[in-house]
């Protein structure tokens, strides 16, 4: 449980941000470049995804507080995805949106999921080098769910 709550507890903080006034230009950085958000979904757990992660993550994109969103799936998260009907309802409206959706093509491999998540309009590819490169990019957040 402490676990979960360190990695929810940027996003409380973030929230608190946004209430307090701050306009969708703060997002932007002094150099003019969009903010962009990566959002990593590894956990097995539907009501992560379903109560929090999607909630959240379409917001971002549909309320303008980042331009660029990206998801990723990534480890139980693929398993949990190929065989749920609801979450692959609600990554299609996720897509529809605008968010960008990319999987880890290692883990959905160790899952035999591979396919499953490409039909879904999915990105599976290899995504150390890529996820590295989000995480020094000055101008992506990255969130761990």
């Amino acid at each position: 449980m402490k676990k979960q709550i360190w990695m929810i507890f940027p996003l409380i903080l973030f929230f608190m941000a946004a209430n307090t006034g701050f306009s969708q230009d703060h997002d932007k950085e002094e150099n003019g470049d969009d903010k962009g958000l990566v959002v990593l979904w590894t956990t097995g757990e539907k009501d992560v995804f379903t109560k929090m992660l999607y909630i959240y993550t379409i917001n971002a994109k549909k309320q303008g507080w980042f331009d660029d969103v990206t998801m990723i799936v990534w480890g139980p998260s693929a398993k949990l995805l190929a065989e749920d009907k609801e979450l692959q309802n609600l990554i299609k409206k996720l897509e529809k949106a605008g968010v960008k959706l990319e999987a880890c093509s290692w883990c959905t491999e160790q899952y035999g999921v591979t396919e499953d998540l490409k039909k879904l309009g999915i990105d599976v590819r290899g995504m150390g080098k890529s996820f590295t490169e989000y995480i020094k990019d000055e101008n992506k957040e990255v969130l761990v769910f």
